[in-house]
């Protein structure tokens, strides 16, 4: 059973950054997609961004497209979101997480194994 543990989390004025990081357990980590998705108050639970097991494709929430970069080091078994020009609507508990299968893409990812969640607060 891998472990997952988010980083890097909050507070932090509209327009500014934050580095997450999600840090896996295992020596399999290089073979699987793994995302970032995040839940605010009152709402369903969210993709944020998948990048594939080779780091060669990656997916964005349209909302975050152009200020969110995910990335993946496959060495230190630890994936990234860097979100810059965030802004209040940015606000929620981001979780990463694994695909169930190992080596699937982006697009037929199934994520099944969750981190605790790390808190993302943007003031106006």
């Amino acid at each position: 059973q891998v472990q997952l543990v988010e980083s890097g989390g909050g507070l932090v004025q509209a327009g500014g950054s934050l580095r997450l990081s999600c840090a896996a357990s295992g020596r399999t980590f290089s073979s699987y997609t793994m995302g970032w998705f995040r839940q605010a108050p009152g709402k369903e639970r969210e993709v944020v961004a998948a990048i594939s097991w080779s780091g060669g494709s990656t997916y964005y929430q349209d909302s975050v497209k152009g200020r969110f970069t995910i990335s993946r080091d496959n060495v230190k078994n630890t994936v990234y979101l860097q979100m810059n020009s965030l802004k209040p609507e940015d606000t929620a508990v981001y979780y990463c997480a694994r695909d169930l299968k190992r080596f699937g893409t982006v697009v037929d990812a199934s994520f099944g194994s969750w981190g605790q969640g790390t808190q993302v607060t943007v003031s106006s």
